[in-house]
């Protein structure tokens, strides 16, 4: 029975740093690769592999067995690729050794993807593995870590809110506006949180299905809604701005009436975009295009109402006179804005019943509801 004292490098540092070509059959062969190997890596663990094969093929000898001993190599990309090299130079190396037995030697770190191999195509006496005491755990823990970074659910939840924090990062940092930045990371985790908390990933999802679905088939509410997001960030950047420049430093109360006054058109706008986007991609596809109707009244009468209401609570906070009455007195502005938003809601709810009873009805009469 002749025994083959098998080492194996799978992602073949043999190859690549000492440039040996494999597989390496023989005593004085394996030692001159050994050799080599350790003059251009000292440190790499192939060389200790390899050393460790020639002892154990020295002591069966001095034993009177039969035996020989060889290394194979893999891929410098370790996966399907180098697998099937070393399948292939297994083959090779068992037929013209004829060995019936194998002694594997390896350094421990990826035996599970070897073992497979060996034992499919001839049976393993025993197992032998190098450690190299210095390096050891830290070995261990890269190809764990790696490991876990192959499943896919794993690599979604632990890389995507670091790849999120960087990218946000760094748009800020481009725009020096490092202190906007972090507010901005945390804002961006705390959603991420949020989402993951509420179990809203489906909900995400089939928004992010829509977007793509709606991007290649050019509908005009995917390119809005992009426009929308764009002036969402804009004013929000410009509000943080304005609010953290006011003077005197503005207590939470006070932040959240600047902030607030100094964003509230841009959210108007945004929503405006996307109720145009909606209404034209319903008309394209004959569909009933009157429901969104009221939609724009209610974004202006918003925008009319909460501009004057922040405005009198701003003029209480910071002006001469805490009397809303007098405040909408001293600024005609601020009133006028209260009646256009009032007048604005009302214009929106009767002809909104005037389109329903007329052009709805139409609508649903005809199919295209």
């Amino acid at each position: 029975m002749k025994i083959l004292v098998l080492n194996v490098d799978r992602d073949n540092d043999l190859g690549r740093k000492a440039e040996i070509r494999s597989p390496i059959i023989g005593r004085d062969e394996n030692i001159k690769s050994a050799e080599r190997l350790a003059l251009v890596d000292p440190e790499d663990s192939d060389v200790n592999s390899i050393i460790m094969a020639i002892s154990i093929y020295d002591e069966l000898k001095k034993e009177g067995k039969y035996v020989e001993v060889a290394t194979i190599c893999g891929d410098i990309p370790v996966g399907i690729k180098s697998d099937q090299k070393i399948a292939d130079q297994l083959e090779l190396v068992l037929k013209r050794t004829g060995a019936d037995e194998v002694i594997l030697v390896t350094d421990g770190s990826e035996d599970e993807y070897i073992l497979p191999i060996i034992e499919s195509r001839i049976k393993i006496r025993s197992v032998r593995r190098v450690t190299v005491k210095q390096s050891r755990a830290i070995e261990d823990t890269y190809y764990r870590i790696v490991k876990l970074l192959e499943d896919e659910k794993i690599r979604k939840q632990f890389l995507l809110p670091i790849a999120l924090v960087l990218i946000v990062w760094s748009i800020f940092a481009l725009l020096n506006m490092t202190q906007a930045g972090f507010g901005a990371i945390i804002l961006t985790l705390g959603a991420y949180l949020l989402i993951r908390a509420m179990k809203w990933e489906n909900i995400v999802s089939i928004m992010w299905e829509e977007f793509k679905s709606g991007f290649l088939t050019g509908r005009i509410f995917i390119y809005t809604s992009g426009i929308a997001v764009l002036i969402l960030i804009a004013s929000t950047i410009y509000a943080y701005n304005q609010t953290i420049s006011f003077s005197p430093v503005p207590t939470l109360w006070h932040f959240f009436v600047i902030f607030t006054r100094n964003i509230i058109w841009g959210l108007v706008g945004a929503g405006l975009l996307l109720v145009f986007g909606r209404a034209v991609d319903m008309k394209v596809r004959k569909r009933n295009v009157w429901r969104y109707w009221l939609a724009p009244f209610s974004l202006l009468s918003f925008g009319f109402l909460g501009d004057g209401i922040l405005e009198v609570l701003y003029r209480i906070l910071y002006g001469p006179s805490a009397n809303p009455f007098q405040i909408l007195g001293s600024y005609p502005s601020t009133l006028m804005d209260l009646i256009i938003g009032i007048l604005i809601a009302i214009a929106g709810v009767v002809s909104y019943h005037y389109v329903k009873d007329v052009f709805m009805v139409e609508a649903e009469g005809t199919g295209g509801g």
